[in-house]
């Protein structure tokens, strides 16, 4: 598409978008090289008013992808710039800027309809409005209430997903991201369509432990143990994955805990070479923005998982 004002996205990661490991789908192998998402530069954030847990089945496995919710309903999930290591409240995430060319690739990684994202950036360019800007002023005129935004975002398109829909998500320095939240358990926004998350029962975000123990879903135990390793390797670029330590706090199940330490043991090696891949970023950079050193939270996470 043709876009002056839309030329770049600025799109918030917080599960596998979190690692190059996830970024190029490289625990998917050879089969999903058409899933690789190479991002413009990055940069790390730090969300408020946020909580996140495994909760919407994934369109590539047969497993709980992570979802985002707001803690208060009433206000937007906002996002600071910076690696944060002191005791600020809030969870790390990523953000990637990407040539607007990649939106086919995002839509189908959220599984969300490629050319609807493509109609939606084109009616924010036709408002000489960024998108991130263009889908605030929804959220805002319907108080931030998620299925109410939902609704009205699939009235102007005529289409809503049962997977991911595209929110926004302002930053301290006035820009206004987007980012995939799944579409709700209370109702995708369009009657007709019933989202992954009502379909599957997911009324609630899980840890990792909650998710191996559901009865209710037949899940690959091994994808999910290694979808998690995509979301906790950010912890390896210094984003705060403390949040994350949930998922091991009181588990008895000991074997998939080692398990999981062994994975991202593994996954660790060569996770910097495809997260500079991936972002398009060199190691000057890096070293400036990221630091040189894992959050410490992956490291308490890692202690916790050993036996």
């Amino acid at each position: 598409m043709q876009a002056k004002i839309n030329q770049r996205l600025i799109v918030i990661g917080y599960g596998s978008l979190l690692s190059g490991y996830g970024l190029l789908a490289a625990r998917r192998g050879a089969r999903a090289i058409n899933r690789r998402l190479i991002a413009r530069r990055a940069f790390p954030v730090m969300l408020e008013n946020a909580r996140r847990g495994l909760a919407k089945p994934s369109s590539h496995g047969d497993y709980l992808a992570m979802d985002l919710e707001p803690i208060d309903r009433t206000r937007p999930i906002r996002g600071q710039i910076g690696v944060q290591r002191g005791g600020v409240a809030g969870i790390g995430a990523l953000g990637l800027e990407f040539d607007v060319a990649s939106a086919p690739l995002i839509a189908r990684r959220e599984e969300y309809d490629p050319d609807r994202f493509i109609a939606l950036i084109a009616r924010a360019e036709a408002a000489g409005l960024p998108i991130g800007e263009y889908l605030y002023r929804i959220a805002e005129r319907r108080g931030f209430d998620l299925l109410a935004y939902r609704t009205v975002l699939c009235a102007e398109l005529g289409y809503t997903s049962p997977g991911y829909i595209f929110h926004p998500l302002p930053l301290e320095d006035g820009r206004v991201a987007i980012v995939s939240i799944g579409s709700g358990f209370e109702g995708s926004g369009d009657p007709a369509v019933r989202s992954r998350r009502s379909e599957t029962g997911m009324d609630r975000l899980l840890t990792v432990g909650e998710a191996l123990a559901l009865t209710s879903l037949q899940l690959d135990r091994e994808g999910q143990l290694g979808y998690f390793v995509e979301c906790a390797l950010g912890g390896f670029h210094g984003l705060r994955v403390g949040d994350l330590l949930d998922v091991v706090d009181g588990e008895a199940d000991g074997e998939w805990r080692h398990r999981l330490a062994a994975m991202v043991r593994a996954a660790a090696s060569g996770e910097r070479t495809r997260f500079l891949e991936a972002t398009s970023i060199d190691e000057d950079y890096y070293r400036r923005n990221f630091g040189s050193e894992p959050h410490p939270s992956l490291s308490r996470m890692l202690a916790e998982l050993d036996p």
